[in-house]
């Protein structure tokens, strides 16, 4: 008998080295569950050819205009670095006298590493990353096309009777899956938006450079659970340092971004979000981290999505009931039964 520990590891060691395919393939499904519903609609009005073009035409669009948000927040920002450099480097050579001064001698294996060349680096690093998700954008959309195309073929054959019964209860399934992905993309989409703009506004109040910029990239990066609002709070602040140096300004924009933060992922999404999306918080930040771990930033951004697809389907396996359990919210959630 095969040990289930050894077949994970080879699970995982599959998905990590052939992650060119396999990536793009469940980012296309995670699309096909979003825009299904309205190749449907448009099918029964128009004809199926015209339908699919217009669904991939509004999904490129969205896509390219979310990824252009993050790559133009960033780029306005490594132009600012570089215009700065001279300021950048006088100020954080003043910060390196004051923590010596203090005895702070971590310092000096610091600044043998860190100058602002290198961090103008990584930020056009990190842009050049972002640019590099072309290649998976478009695998991506050839297995939309290809899924959208077979999706009623596909659901036709889950109803033969030769299917039965792991289809009608695969239908169900994926059905409850697509209706739960859509909810959390549309109230993780509402809150983005409105994290976006609360902290361009913010920002002009704060007095912070680059405020659009920065609004565009917490719009951005709030699509990326734990790991996009950390990443969103941290450049600000530092940002607010570079441009002031002084710890006063960097402080307001700190608390005043967790204020931001805390508030829309805390009160607001949960709100949107209901009990039946609850997640266990550690099964999130556990599936963020391994995710961005196995395939990168796009990794980091499907990996809640994926996270559903498992509890929902533990859910309907009286096997697996404990599963869903675990890293649901409560016993009420993804279908599970309730105690008496």
């Amino acid at each position: 008998m095969v040990n289930p520990l050894v077949t994970g590891i080879l699970v995982g060691a599959l998905l990590y080295f052939a992650r060119p395919i396999f990536m793009p393939f469940a980012f296309s499904l995670f699309v096909i569950a979003l825009v299904w519903p309205i190749q449907v609609a448009l099918q029964k009005r128009i004809p199926r050819l015209l339908a699919l073009l217009i669904t991939l035409l509004l999904t490129i669009t969205v896509i390219v205009v979310v990824g252009s948000a993050v790559v133009w927040g960033f780029s306005k920002l490594a132009q600012w670095l570089f215009y700065n450099s001279d300021r950048l480097q006088t100020i954080y050579a003043d910060w390196t006298t004051w923590l010596e001064g203090h005895g702070i001698a971590i310092v000096g294996p610091i600044e043998e590493r860190f100058n602002v060349t290198w961090l103008i680096g990584v930020t056009q690093g990190l842009i050049g990353r972002l640019n590099s998700t072309a290649g998976l954008t478009l695998l991506t959309c050839i297995f939309v096309m290809l899924g959208l195309l077979e999706a009623e073929d596909f659901r036709y054959r889950l109803c033969l009777p030769s299917a039965q019964p792991y289809g009608e209860l695969l239908l169900q399934i994926c059905g409850e899956i697509g209706s739960k992905v859509r909810r959390f993309m549309i109230v993780r989409s509402i809150a983005s938006m409105l994290t976006g703009v609360v902290v361009w506004m913010f920002a002009l109040v704060a007095g912070l450079e680059l405020a659009t910029a920065w609004g565009a990239i917490a719009f951005a990066l709030n699509y990326i659970p734990f790991i996009g609002p950390l990443m969103a709070t941290i450049f600000p602040t530092l940002f607010a340092i570079a441009q002031s140096g002084s710890w006063q300004l960097a402080l307001v924009v700190f608390i005043g971004l967790n204020v931001i933060q805390f508030m829309i992922g805390s009160y607001i999404e949960p709100s949107l979000t209901g009990a039946s999306l609850a997640i266990s918080p550690f099964a999130v930040v556990f599936a963020v981290f391994f995710w961005s771990f196995m395939w990168g930033l796009p990794g980091a951004f499907i990996g809640v999505p994926i996270l559903i697809v498992i509890v929902t389907y533990c859910a309907h396996e009286p096997a697996t009931h404990w599963i869903a359990a675990l890293l649901s919210g409560g016993h009420r959630e993804f279908g599970l039964p309730q105690d008496d």
